[in-house]
């Protein structure tokens, strides 16, 4: 069995109708809110090492967690901490997946020229000249696969885990079936 490693979850939900980030940022140690900038307040968790965007809309996007527990995790620290600073927000949010980022590795060194070629242009982008990877879209489940040379792989796209183990069997078999890895 491939070893598969989430890199990122990337996830998001709302607390409420409106947030205050001005007096966020101010109740939050080490907040970054720089309107001008980036209309959102950005803050950073040590542990589970995360980064939390906060929106005026009341939307929050949780990026860096290599669990959804970590997702929660964040999520539910973040709430308590601006909720204390007096804000009325919503404790138990449902939180929706957007993308999840892993990487693998097929312990065999791969030829992307030949793999390019079976697996067909319509499915498959690579241009080595651009970058060193070949990207492969997969229909089911909906993810990309970035695969190098060296036989590592990255799969974006996912929105469960589920979703990274299945992709990552498919592109195998598919490859071992065309003998192009061992």
């Amino acid at each position: 069995m491939v070893k598969i490693r989430i890199e990122n979850v990337v996830a998001s939900t709302s607390l409420g109708d409106e947030l205050d980030l001005q007096s966020i940022a101010l109740g939050l140690d080490g907040a970054e809110y720089e309107p001008e900038q980036f209309p959102g307040l950005i803050y950073r968790l040590k542990q589970p090492k995360t980064a939390i965007l906060l929106f005026r809309s009341g939307k929050v996007v949780c990026t860096g967690a290599k669990s959804m527990h970590e997702v929660e995790e964040s999520i539910q620290t973040v709430s308590q901490q601006i909720k204390k600073g007096g804000q009325k927000i919503n404790m138990h949010p449902k939180i929706e997946v957007q993308n999840i980022v892993a990487s693998s590795d097929l312990e065999s060194e791969i030829n992307l020229n030949a793999i390019a070629v079976t697996l067909g242009l319509d499915r498959v982008e690579y241009e080595p000249e651009q970058f060193p990877g070949l990207v492969c879209r997969i229909d089911e489940p909906k993810v990309v696969v970035l695969l190098f040379g060296s036989g590592k792989l990255v799969c974006t796209g996912a929105r469960k885990p589920s979703d990274v183990e299945v992709a990552v069997k498919k592109i195998t078999k598919e490859l071992q079936g065309a003998g192009l890895l061992r």
